[in-house]
């Protein structure tokens, strides 16, 4: 009995042990290569923090290369680099002057809230808009629909950021277009809740309105091939109604392609939260990355990079798991390429 348990255990901690390692082999791979390549980067950061304290001579100088390290061959800081990283030590900031893990945790959150609200609206609401087109996919609301996910899909970022700010700071005055908190405010944390809500609304609406756009059209292409497979033509015949056609049958098979998108671009939205984010004056890790490669602040930087290379991860790992819960004709095999 418990040999036949280990036994339909095993091909599960097989793909576990399997998907771990590939992104513990992964995450070294970018450590190594964001620190070569900012190692490559021009300048000095030793000038940079000496003149934080305003002083450039050469002996404080050779004195701060000492006490940071830089003075050491570059194979050396990569490995005590590495080292201190497997000990979840990411260095000191060279411009605050505090853990960098310290810097990342207060910024962590802002980011995560951003880019899974965005995420969350533009799948929504993409899908949503997919379905109704395919359903009637030569109304002029399909047309319009269509239309309108080309040109969402056209506009850059920033440039939609700036246009809400506009609009919000001159037209309608309804929402805050900077931050994520009202610096006069003082309430309760269901008021705080509400007021970090009305901050969000614009950087999320400017990060996921291209993504929704995207995920409108590919959905909308899905949802024609699947309806006109034969098993929704089979479940028609039967007398089911044309809702539980689209939604229950139909709509599990067309999403997955959304999906998969979705977890590849999970890349792209943080990079896309670094403009929203300075755009809005969003305290996130978009912002801290932007202060800090104007600071030259390298530890942080390599922090910031290393964090998002994980979340992009997770985000693949997240997406494997709910590859499965859509479709459960996707087995453990498939999922480690076997």
């Amino acid at each position: 009995m418990a040999g036949s348990r280990i036994g339909r255990l095993s091909p599960a901690l097989r793909t576990v042990a399997a998907k771990l390692a590939q992104a513990l082999g992964l995450i070294l791979a970018v450590i190594v290569l964001n620190f070569s390549l900012i190692h490559l980067t021009p300048g000095d950061p030793a000038v940079v923090i000496a003149g934080q304290s305003g002083a450039g001579d050469p002996d404080t100088l050779a004195q701060i290369r000492a006490d940071y390290g830089l003075d050491e061959p570059f194979a050396t800081q990569l490995v005590t680099y590495v080292g201190r990283v497997a000990t979840f030590d990411l260095g000191e900031s060279f411009f605050f002057d505090r853990p960098v893990t310290s810097l990342i945790g207060d910024r962590l959150w802002p980011t995560i809230l951003l880019v899974g609200t965005a995420l969350v609206f533009a799948i929504v609401f993409g899908v949503l808009a997919g379905v109704f087109t395919a359903r009637r996919p030569d109304s002029p609301l399909s047309h319009g629909v269509t239309v309108a996910a080309l040109v969402g899909y056209s506009m850059p970022v920033f440039w939609t950021g700036i246009m809400l700010i506009i609009l919000f700071a001159s037209v309608f005055k309804i929402l805050p277009i900077s931050g994520m908190h009202d610096v006069e405010f003082d309430g309760g944390w269901f008021a705080s809740w509400i007021d970090v809500a009305e901050h969000l609304v614009l950087p999320a609406l400017t990060l996921g309105l291209i993504y929704l756009a995207q995920y409108s059209r590919l959905s909308r292409a899905s949802m024609l091939e699947v309806l006109e497979s034969d098993y929704v033509r089979t479940a028609r015949s039967k007398g089911l109604g044309e809702r539980s056609v689209v939604y229950k049958h139909a709509l599990r098979n067309a999403i997955i392609p959304v999906v998969t998108i979705a977890g590849l671009q999970f890349g792209a939205l943080l990079s896309g939260a670094l403009l929203v984010e300075t755009v809005f004056n969003w305290p996130g890790l978009g912002r801290l990355a932007f202060d800090s490669i104007l600071r030259r602040d390298t530890p942080v930087l390599l922090g910031v990079l290393l964090i998002s290379a994980v979340l992009v991860i997770i985000a693949n790992l997240l997406t494997d798991l709910v590859y499965r819960r859509i479709d459960p004709r996707i087995r453990v095999g498939r999922l480690t390429g076997g």
